[in-house]
């Protein structure tokens, strides 16, 4: 992590049994909220219309054969290649336990948390990758990868995807939880296993639905879920997220996301305070005790989301949100950041 301009990894997950996520606290529901990285203009109209019309009086399909047929279709896939799950949380716990997979989990951190605390749930060996060069050195040797496209939280798109997926001795996992909130999403490498969360992109985080596509049969993966781990909601909310007029609505929404994020980042650069944007609706700024500050934050109303479990102390990553919520948030920065000056 230090080769590419951050800190070296202190103390990068703590606890591994319990998470770390943004979103949520004890606290009362804040004013305004940038740490959760959903789609800050959602929900998407679409994707609530067809939630309303699910009949929650009934079982889904145990085998969710129509949706995964759907899915398959949408990625040339067959249905047999696609899994869906609770949300990608329980899809990487999912992969862990997979006893295809039994052997050293590999990940090249900072990233998303929820990768070793799978590992170290099962006891697996956990392999952390110093540099991108180290990464590629151990993917032979390991039985599970996971790599973030764009990366969280640090937004960077590997250039190494397709060389990944040719070196990767078990699965390379390319976990795509804000794919569909790039700019530009790169093309992925067919040969890996993609891992997809779109409650974020249609601002629905509440619902909790993912799907795994991967390059051979998901049969005996799918076993290892409990019966019905798709709601009817979850279920609807995916073929929600293939309608066309879902997607359109998710196109024009990123175009203002990125404006907004842009103008969050030129106000964090005009309090003097480094800013490296994400090519997604999120960006990182370095405030120093990234603790301290975020919990002056909190205590204004705004939550942010401190990157120290993922071993940035000094950073806070911060979501596009309305112009209304960039102002309250800069006015706050500069007082907070003013304050510890003082002190």
């Amino acid at each position: 992590a230090a080769s590419r301009g951050f800190p070296a990894m202190e103390g990068v997950l703590g606890d591994v049994l319990r998470p770390i996520h943004g979103g949520t606290d004890e606290g009362p529901e804040p004013l305004y909220d940038f740490s959760t990285n959903a789609n800050a203009l959602g929900p998407n109209p679409v994707a609530l219309a067809y939630l309303r019309r699910a009949d929650p009086s009934r079982y889904p399909d145990p085998l969710y054969r129509r949706l995964r047929r759907a899915l398959a279709e949408a990625h040339g896939v067959s249905p047999e290649q696609v899994a869906v799950g609770t949300g990608t949380s329980e899809l990487i716990h999912r992969l862990a336990r997979w006893t295809y997979l039994r052997g050293p989990i590999l990940l090249l951190p900072p990233t998303f948390g929820e990768y070793a605390r799978a590992a170290r749930a099962l006891d697996l060996p956990l392999w952390e990758a110093e540099s991108p060069e180290a990464f590629l050195e151990l993917l032979p040797k390991s039985s599970l990868a996971f790599l973030c496209v764009p990366n969280n939280p640090t937004g960077e798109v590997y250039p190494f995807l397709e060389e990944a997926a040719r070196r990767a001795g078990g699965a390379l996992v390319l976990d795509l939880a804000y794919y569909d909130l790039m700019e530009f999403p790169p093309p992925l490498p067919q040969t890996a296993f993609r891992l997809y969360s779109p409650n974020k992109a249609h601002g629905l985080t509440g619902v909790r639905a993912g799907y795994l596509l991967a390059p051979l049969d998901l049969t005996h993966f799918q076993n290892l879920a409990p019966s019905w781990p798709l709601s009817v909601y979850g279920e609807a909310f995916l073929h929600a997220h293939l309608d066309p007029e879902a997607r359109a609505w998710l196109e024009g929404s990123k175009r203002e996301l990125f404006r907004l994020r842009g103008l969050l980042a030129e106000g964090l650069r005009g309090l003097g305070l480094e800013v490296r944007e994400s090519p997604a609706n999120f960006l990182m700024v370095r405030v120093g005790r990234a603790t301290e500050v975020a919990r002056a934050l909190r205590e204004r109303g705004i939550r942010v989301r401190d990157c120290t479990s993922f071993g940035l102390p000094e950073w806070l990553r911060l979501s596009a949100q309305r112009e209304e919520a960039i102002r309250a948030l800069l006015l706050a920065l500069e007082e907070v950041l003013a304050g510890k000056l003082r002190a």
